[in-house]
């Protein structure tokens, strides 16, 4: 029996009490380690909750500012450290996050802050604090984290470039030319991680927000199985894609993020029911890859259009997988980034079912009306005010206000469009996974992206990616450091892949590839 999520939280405050094992040692600021690092020097007195939060407020209000990273601070964070030591000289730790400072994106709502989106105009319209903190907010402060804030996004989540209207165009802090993207649209939860601003932070993903500001800034980015983390209090995108996930340095501290986050919660009619333990992500194993067979995706790695510098860091982390102990050979995979939305168009032919469509019009304009139900006294007049704004962005929407009306109160889940599409989902997967099965393969593996941080003004080049797969086919995917190209910047992510539910599996498995590979570099210093 799966223990419920109050054991989940004890038994995770358990492991926080026995040694750690340290991935590093840290020598110097704790903010530049892990989460273990920085429990380690808590509990043998190096530093305070208190005083490493002060620091991480210190460097957001400088590095965080000159890399247009940060959406806002929050007044209450110095309180909440405060609180963490004395709950650790009380011996009453919540867990392995007790103390520990991360960050939310800034379409998530935070108790005490404004929700801007990124977006001028929205922060124009909705000038004034929330008096609620989104799902997962919550449940890091119930976990101990100090939240320190919200990173600035694209406007809306919307693209990925990490360019906001409200604060900015995000700058990737490997470039010393301020000219190349972070990636977006998690992009300032990205910057904010990689720079030592905090620990991990809070992303999303409906086609790569989490993963590709991973890839161009050189951290751990995951995107969760599609329904694993509810959504409630936070501004809506695609409900049949969107997923939120972690940010961080290590793989070990995105699964101590996901083990607090994740888990079944009837406020988001999307989100998985079944219980769900977070416990093992605890405590990940350095040897997972030792006899495990990986799937190399070879139609996720166009070599011939790959740079120099991502090739020679897909061989050799190809390599390092093996030299983990790890079989990584060619997989003809099912479903492929080549033809998984033509599988989905078939399967629904087959079934005789209406098409399917991940960005159906109602599902979002009752997601909006939702997510303004919990925030607000007159949630139909606030989707009114900020509908222009917000449709500027989500123009599959109807153009006015008045055209989506009748579209708010028909249920997400009763779409035609997005019923279809989950049931695709579900036949489309069974075929992946029984290849995956046949060809004996615990996981896939191909780059993230073939191609590394372009300039914020440029258009990406016309290579495609195996982004939009993971969110259609709902699966877990961990993105992780494969190494620097010769100019100096991140020039590929690693990505590990399983089926859906496998979300333990393939962190552990990233963990062990970490351990092998070493590739995490941080940016200079400002």
């Amino acid at each position: 029996m799966s223990p419920s999520r109050r054991e989940a939280i004890a038994q995770l405050a358990a492991l926080v009490a026995l040694p750690l094992q340290r991935l590093e040692a840290v020598r110097g600021d704790p903010l530049d380690g892990t989460a273990a690092d920085y429990q380690a020097g808590l509990r043998r007195g190096d530093w305070t909750a208190a005083e490493i939060t002060a620091r991480a407020l210190d460097r957001c209000r400088s590095a965080g500012n000159t890399w247009h990273a940060i959406d806002a601070l929050a007044d209450t964070a110095p309180a909440d450290a405060k609180a963490a030591d004395a709950r650790r000289r009380a011996g009453k730790l919540r867990g392995p996050l007790d103390g520990v400072p991360v960050f939310a994106k800034a379409i998530y709502d935070m108790n005490g802050l404004p929700t801007t989106g990124s977006s001028a105009e929205w922060a124009r319209l909705f000038p004034n604090p929330v008096r609620r903190d989104a799902l997962e907010v919550a449940r890091l402060r119930a976990a101990g984290a100090i939240v320190l804030g919200k990173t600035a996004a694209d406007d809306f989540a919307y693209h990925g470039n990490g360019t906001s209207s409200h604060t900015g165009q995000v700058l990737n802090p490997h470039d010393p030319t301020g000219t190349r993207t972070p990636g977006g649209s998690s992009a300032g939860s990205a910057v904010a991680v990689a720079s030592g601003m905090a620990f991990a932070a809070l992303g999303t993903d409906d086609g790569g927000s989490n993963r590709i500001p991973a890839q161009f800034t050189g951290v751990v980015g995951m995107k969760p199985t599609f329904g694993l983390v509810p959504r409630t209090g936070v501004i809506p995108t695609w409900p049949y894609l969107d997923t939120h996930g972690p940010l961080a340095r290590s793989v070990a501290d995105a699964a101590l993020l996901l083990a607090a986050i994740a888990g079944a919660d009837a406020s988001d009619p999307l989100a998985l029911t079944g219980a769900w333990d977070g416990t093992p992500l605890a405590h990940l194993r350095d040897d997972a890859l030792a006899g495990v067979r990986l799937g190399i995706v070879e139609e996720h790695a166009p070599r011939a259009q790959m740079t120099p510098d991502a090739l020679a860091m897909w061989d050799r982390a190809v390599s390092d997988l093996r030299a983990a102990g790890a079989t990584a050979e060619a997989f003809a995979a099912a479903i492929t980034r080549v033809n998984y939305r033509d599988a989905f168009t078939a399967s629904a032919h087959d079934r005789g079912d209406v098409a399917v469509d991940a960005d159906s019009p109602a599902p979002t304009a009752n997601a909006l009306l939702r997510y303004f139900a919990g925030r607000s006294d007159d949630p139909r007049a606030a989707v009114r005010l900020g509908y222009p704004a917000y449709r500027a962005f989500y123009d599959v929407l109807p153009a006015t206000y008045e055209e989506c009306e009748p579209l708010l109160d028909r249920p997400m889940v009763d779409d035609p469009a997005g019923r279809s599409f989950a049931r695709s989902r579900a036949e489309v997967v069974a075929k992946l996974a029984e290849s995956m099965r046949a060809a004996g393969v615990a996981a896939m593996v191909y780059p993230t992206m073939p191609f590394n941080a372009t300039r914020a003004v440029d258009k990406w080049p016309d290579i495609r990616t195996p982004l939009g797969y993971g969110n259609w086919l709902g699966l877990p995917e961990v993105s992780v450091p494969a190494g620097m190209g010769a100019d100096g910047m991140p020039a590929l992510n690693l990505s590990i892949v399983g089926l859906p539910g496998d979300d333990a599996r393939v962190l552990a498995l990233a963990h062990a590839y970490e351990k092998q590979s070493r590739r995490f570099v941080p940016p200079p210093r400002k």
